[in-house]
């Protein structure tokens, strides 16, 4: 008896219907959305791929991102080059740096969604 997984991810909005426009058409994350071969979808699920989830608070202090955010989404990506091609065809700014990679962890980048809420790609190791 517990906790089966991540359920829902429930945030405010300026233009809930705009930013979630975004979110599906860059990300293809959302209500409609499905990772391939994650199977049919529908108005409201976000079928996604099992795989590994990282929940962990971080001190209030943290410079990991940005001080005036309580909160950075993690997606876990399969193709992180693919992905920043088509986000920068798109106009939308990435951020990499060297020291976020290491073999253990995979590979990350950052972007923000229109409203400036952080969001970190990460692709994992082969093994993870």
């Amino acid at each position: 008896m517990g906790v089966l997984g991540f359920g829902g991810f429930f945030f405010r909005a300026r233009d809930p219907e705009g930013l979630k426009a975004w979110y599906q058409e860059h990300l293809n994350v959302g209500g409609g959305c499905s990772a391939e071969g994650e199977g049919a979808t529908s108005e409201w699920f976000w079928n996604i791929q099992a795989g590994p989830v990282v929940f962990e608070p971080f001190s209030a202090g943290t410079d990991y991102f940005a001080a005036d955010k309580a909160y950075m989404l993690n997606f876990r990506v399969s193709d992180l080059d693919g992905l920043l091609e088509q986000l920068n065809a798109s106009g939308i700014a990435i951020e990499t740096r060297d020291e976020w990679d290491t073999p253990e962890t995979g590979r990350f980048a950052r972007i923000h969604d229109p409203e400036g809420n952080p969001i970190e790609l990460w692709e994992p190791p082969a093994e993870c």
